[in-house]
């Protein structure tokens, strides 16, 4: 298996959600008054427990929950990954 990458700048993160296709979304029964919840991609169709939001809402809570992205670039067969998660600093 290829290597998971840990990610923290905004710019990386970004571009490697948008060459897969991602959007930027919360679990909906996470969402709380403060406007936070737990991150995840969406991919493709899109998926009724998460909530689309902007990739400025998006980062906000990432830094606020100090957050980084473990991503994978590739396949051990070389093809794109879509395997990210999301994890403490």
């Amino acid at each position: 298996m290829s290597e998971a990458n840990p990610l923290t700048s905004h710019d990386d993160i970004r571009a490697w959600a948008e060459a897969r296709g991602a959007r930027p979304s919360r679990v909906k029964s996470t969402a709380d008054a403060d406007g936070g919840g737990v991150l995840r991609f969406d991919f493709g169709d899109k998926e009724e427990a998460l909530e689309e939001i902007s990739w400025d809402d998006f980062f906000r809570i990432f830094d606020e929950s100090d957050l980084a992205l473990l991503a994978q670039e590739e396949t051990s067969g070389g093809q794109m990954s879509r395997f990210s998660k999301f994890v403490q600093r």
